[in-house]
């Protein structure tokens, strides 16, 4: 079996709640296999996120450089290539980084590539097996990476339970002094926070999420109404802020708002991994959708085959 190595994503020094889920679907690939865990960025923040991630990986490779103090997947390519051994299988979440990470680097280790991953079931053959969802998440499918010249696997936020025995008590490893291209031709400008508006559901703990499946701007004030019967804030996909029936600061995503609740109630949402990408902390969710085959029911804790139209009254009903 390849060996295994995970690049865990971080912000100022403090891992992504993803690093956890991908302890689990690193055993998936091999229960046996000792992964080793990758983190790179800036002096200090980098060497602060190896320690953390030490509590659930037996080591950690550290690479701190102030080069890669800001995002920079080719950066980050390069440093990946001088430290991986050829052959072996790379994890990262696919988050918006990983995107522009992986596929190049899966390109210059000569390696298979597989992305947005929903489940792995084991090696047969040589041959890794991969679950993914195509067509909108309407169908699941399994591919097959070889294996023989390694593999780069991107992971689905939220398809794997966190890994919560943080047992491991690691050793950090520093890497730095192996890579000694930082270059760049891309020059880092500046990032853009999302807008908080006047409800800032990043800090909520109960979260009701509506999608299209809402069907029309003048039913969006149900969903208000049981959201304040269930004490909770009012989010929405992308259609919803694209329609202009919310703003854009309630919208969670890839491209909206990370959002970390305790309780998160899907109306009417398929579950696309934008989406579900800005979901965090591994919440309650209860999904509600007419369509039996939308994927977030493969992520929902409970779900419910309805018309929102006519669930939303009853359970606000309920509520009283």
């Amino acid at each position: 079996m390849a060996a295994i190595y995970i690049y865990l994503s971080h912000k100022n020094g403090v891992l992504d709640e993803t690093a956890l889920e991908l302890v689990t679907a690193a055993k998936a690939i091999d229960a046996a296999a000792q992964a080793t865990a990758i983190v790179l960025g800036a002096a200090g923040e980098a060497e602060q996120a190896a320690k953390e991630a030490a509590q659930s990986f037996a080591t950690v490779w550290c690479v701190a450089n102030d080069a890669l103090a800001q995002p920079n997947a080719e950066i980050a390519r390069k440093v990946l290539l001088a430290i991986v051994p050829a052959g072996s299988i790379v994890l990262a979440a696919n988050d918006t980084f990983a995107m522009d990470l992986t596929p190049g680097l899966s390109i210059k280790m000569g390696a298979s590539f597989a992305s947005d991953a929903t489940g792995i079931e084991g090696v047969e053959d040589g041959k890794l097996k991969v679950v993914r969802q195509e067509y909108g998440g309407a169908v699941s499918t399994r591919s097959l990476a070889d294996l023989t010249g390694g593999a780069v696997i991107t992971v689905r936020a939220g398809a794997f339970a966190p890994d919560e025995s943080k047992s491991a008590g690691g050793q950090v490893v520093d890497k730095s002094g192996e890579v000694s291209d930082f270059s760049s031709k891309r020059t880092f400008v500046k990032i853009i926070e999302a807008e908080t508006g006047d409800v800032d559901i990043t800090k909520s703990e109960v979260l009701v999420a509506v999608g299209r499946g809402i069907e029309e701007e003048d039913n969006i004030g149900m969903v208000h109404d049981l959201a304040k019967a269930m004490g909770a804030d009012v989010c929405c996909s992308r259609p919803i802020v694209d329609a202009k029936w919310l703003e854009k600061a309630r919208q969670v995503g890839t491209s909206g708002q990370t959002v970390k609740p305790k309780v998160y109630l899907a109306l009417g949402i398929s579950g696309s991994f934008q989406h579900m990408g800005g979901i965090k902390g591994n919440p309650f969710i209860v999904a509600v959708n007419k369509n039996p085959n939308a994927p977030i029911f493969q992520t929902a804790d409970v779900g419910v085959v309805a018309d929102i139209l006519d669930f939303i009254p009853l359970l606000q009903e309920k509520i009283g």
